[in-house]
């Protein structure tokens, strides 16, 4: 037998109550779900029943009420996120702007923990809530990845890319089938070598400056280092970037550098500046097409030296690179991935994989100088571990290290590049904390923000890397900490990003002693897709003594 009742939400009228059929046989949990699926909640968890100042907690309650039932979303009514009012045309635009990360979170103080920016005609919501977040990272009846003008990848969207397509389609989802594999743990352990052998290759150029007492923008040179790892791994390049110490960057780097660049501040304008035949936008539409056109030739000269076909995990272990391996792998069915998706895919899997370590190893030097003792209790943690110059990295050697695996951790924490993984709407929809959001909106977790929430992180702003071994951070919420986005649509290369770091760190740790210079204080690049500093200087001092092993 069922029951049909009205329920409306708090904060709206009665009169907007929708009906809903009860299952007289069912629980409260049963009826949360219900409720959930009628009314647009995304998670049932939340709700509680309410006639007038009554609340009901029992089901014999709510069946026998003669009136609509107010629901409450964790207690709160529902209501539209706030934000800044901003003011006509440019929106909130210097509300957020130039220092997005510090706005944020300043924004999220004042206006709780979802909150509504307009910057030039374009309306984003933000969330620094990890229980908002993780209903926005699963791809569901209310969320997808969707680039719609108000997402921040509108500018180089692409529907035949893994990264920078709409979920719902055909294209993303064989990229999604073909890709993985190569980024997997054990395609991960055969390019291990890989990585030793780069950071080893520059040590003559990181040498060559010690004897020049010379300091180096940091940046500047684990983007050279990062892409020669990367443009190896994924196009099996010899980049050049450390044939000497003034090398150029190699074209193929510094287009997909200025394609994000330019995407950043494009999108950041508004959709009128994007139709601008001129500056900026022209600039974005023609580093597009220049980028994907050396991608294509480097595609075509490795497909000349291309074996025989292989199954996805067998070329995934196999291949010389990652363009091999799409050019050789096939499914279940013996088919393989359209050739018309591949340029598109190794763009991302070159520059999303080398301009986030890049910008991850800078701030990673960053905290070895910056925070007191890091350094010293690194190298110890190497020293204690036999790590030598003759040390053959494994990934089972790479991820025994606590020290070192905390100490990535909290530097992700902090000072994560990664910032603003944009999901949107597919219905309207209530989230945790009572807040709507429209159908077909952008909601950005804001990776920042979520990380330093003082609500779910002790100490937010303090760097302590043995938070990581406290049951607090242990039983913390899956959603608190995303350094690579989370589902679905989370980052397939994570995998190869931390045991490249792990090792290229290492291995330049045990090299030198770095120390910074100059006392500038260091600044981030606000109009660049990730977040990397711009004026960091440091010296690297190559060792010549090393401390004991502890006792």
């Amino acid at each position: 037998m069922s029951v049909v009742k009205q329920f409306y939400f708090i904060g709206d009228e009665p009169s907007t109550a929708k009906s809903v059929q009860i299952d007289l046989k069912a629980d409260l949990k049963a009826l949360r779900q219900t409720v959930a699926l009628v009314l647009h909640v995304a998670d049932y968890n939340g709700i509680s029943f309410h006639l007038g100042k009554d609340t009901l907690e029992l089901l014999e309650d709510v069946t026998a009420a003669k009136e609509a039932i107010g629901l409450r979303i964790d207690g709160q009514p529902v209501r539209d996120p706030q934000g800044p009012e901003g003011l006509p045309v440019v929106g909130s635009f210097y509300e957020v702007f130039p220092d997005h990360l510090g706005n944020h979170y300043r924004l999220f103080r004042k206006y709780g923990s979802v909150i509504k920016t307009t910057n030039m005609g374009k309306t984003t919501y933000l969330t620094e809530a990890p229980e908002v977040a993780v209903h926005a990272f699963t791809e569901s009846t209310y969320f997808t990845k969707k680039i719609n003008p108000s997402h921040p990848l509108w500018g180089i969207k692409d529907n035949t890319a893994i990264f920078i397509g709409d979920t719902e389609t055909e294209n993303w989802r064989l990229a999604h089938k073909f890709l993985p594999p190569a980024m997997s743990p054990k395609a991960v352990r055969h390019y291990t070598p890989l990585m030793q052998q780069c950071v080893r290759d520059s040590f003559s150029v990181f040498d060559a400056m010690d004897e020049q007492d010379r300091s180096f923008n940091v940046y500047q040179y684990m983007i050279k280092l990062a892409s020669q790892t990367i443009g190896k791994f994924s196009l099996n390049m010899d980049l050049g970037h450390f044939s000497s110490v003034d090398a150029p960057l190699h074209p193929i780097v510094t287009d997909i550098a200025n394609l994000l660049s330019l995407n950043k501040k494009v999108t950041a304008r508004g959709e009128w500046y994007r139709w601008l035949p001129f500056g900026d936008p022209k600039k974005l539409q023609e580093v597009q097409k220049h980028t994907y056109s050396i991608l294509q030739e480097a595609i075509d000269n490795a497909a000349k030296a291309v074996a025989s076909d292989l199954t996805l995990n067998d070329a995934a272990l196999q291949a010389s690179c990652v363009v091999d391996y799409l050019l050789r792998a096939t499914d279940e069915s013996g088919k393989k991935l359209p050739t018309s998706l591949i340029v598109a895919n190794m763009m991302i899997v070159t520059g999303a994989g080398f301009t986030t370590t890049s910008a991850l190893l800078s701030w990673l030097l960053y905290s070895l100088v910056t925070y007191a003792g890091a350094q010293d209790r690194l190298l110890q943690e190497l020293i204690d571990s036999g790590i030598s110059n003759e040390t053959q990295w494994t990934p089972e050697l790479a991820s025994s290290l606590p020290f070192l695996d905390k100490f990535i951790k909290e530097t992700q924490r902090l000072h994560n590049p990664s910032f603003q993984p944009g999901r949107t709407t597919k219905t309207e929809v209530i989230v945790p904390g009572g807040y709507r959001l429209p159908a077909d909106a952008v909601i950005i977790p804001a990776i920042h923000a979520i990380h330093t929430n003082p609500k779910v992180w002790k100490d937010p702003s303090t760097f302590d890397p043995d938070r990581w071994d406290t049951p607090e951070v242990k039983n913390r919420h899956r959603s608190a900490y995303v350094p690579f986005a989370m589902g679905a649509r989370g980052c397939i290369g994570f995998n190869f990003a931390l045991q490249e770091v792990r090792i290229l760190l290492s291995e330049l740790v045990y090299r030198y002693e770095f120390a910074r210079e100059g006392l500038e204080a260091i600044e981030y690049d606000p109009e660049f897709q990730l977040v990397r500093p711009l004026n960091f200087y440091i010296r690297a001092k190559k060792r010549t003594v090393w401390p004991q092993k502890s006792a």
